[in-house]
């Protein structure tokens, strides 16, 4: 696959963490390379790969300004075997002095992540919940975006606002950002608003709408307090079991092979 995926959406409570951290250990169990970029503050995406955040010497914030490589603050995970880099509140500082900064300072992350990005076959970058200086520098660095979305109307006007933004960063810094898909994540079929709202998503956006859906489930939400990933914490949950279709769906577009589809998924047997 060899590409950079940034998981976005300036709306908060979409499922971008849980989206990051679970497709970064479904693709880690392909045996794929993976390297998951927690770009939050929050450090969510840390402590649900059960780092506790608090306790780390080096940060991407460390990363941004420029105090430390990747490969200094990265972290390798053993369960799935996959790296990590990490984050906590030191980012908010990290993005304060990027603001100070006159030129360059969209071009950050792209430029931190050059020398590594040939070890990984795909690096995840998870986005905080706004459109600040961390989701542009995300945005820049990234081949594509993977847009979570739950199915309800506010979501679609945050949308809205993120296409804008990504036409943003087309036009000025990065031409070839593209689409990755659209996810519809904590979906309940019985509710009738989200049925109509996939149907928008769907009409507008074609077959960037990944087939896979993300069912609101409640072992995806117990999984991040005992700082595992769902397929760590109930590998047959519907929840583990939808981030492994997501990552199969995305290895077959990549690929275009069902041979290599196939693959993927006895991989992950």
């Amino acid at each position: 696959m060899s590409r950079v995926i940034a998981v976005a959406n300036q709306k908060g409570g979409v499922g971008k963490t849980t989206t990051a951290v679970n497709l970064a250990s479904s693709l880690a169990m392909t045996r794929r390379r993976v390297l998951l970029v927690d770009l939050d503050p929050q450090g969510n995406a840390t402590m649900g790969c059960g780092v506790e955040k608090n306790t780390l010497e080096r940060t991407v914030g460390d990363v941004l300004v420029g105090d430390c490589t990747v490969g200094e603050a990265m972290l390798m995970l053993e369960s799935p075997a996959m790296s990590l880099l990490p984050a906590n509140q030191d980012l908010t500082a990290a993005e304060v002095q990027l603001l100070s900064l006159t030129v360059g300072r969209e071009l950050r992350l792209r430029t931190a992540l050059q020398p590594v990005r040939e070890e990984f076959d795909v690096i995840l970058i998870d986005c905080p919940p706004s459109l600040n200086m961390l989701t542009v520098n995300a945005l820049v660095a990234a081949d594509s975006v993977l847009v979570t979305m739950q199915c309800e109307y506010y979501a679609l006007e945050g949308l809205t606002a993120l296409m804008s933004t990504i036409e943003q960063i087309r036009a000025a810094v990065n031409p070839s950002l593209q689409i990755e898909g659209v996810l519809r994540t904590m979906y309940d079929p019985r509710n009738n608003l989200a049925t109509e709202v996939s149907g928008q998503l769907t009409a507008h956006f074609g077959d960037k709408v990944f087939r896979t859906i993300i069912p609101r489930n409640v072992r995806l939400a117990e999984a991040p307090s005992f700082g595992k990933p769902a397929i760590l914490y109930d590998a047959n949950s519907r929840g583990a079991l939808a981030y492994l279709a997501l990552a199969g769906e995305m290895i077959g577009r990549a690929q275009g092979s069902p041979a290599e589809l196939a693959a993927a998924a006895r991989a992950t047997a």
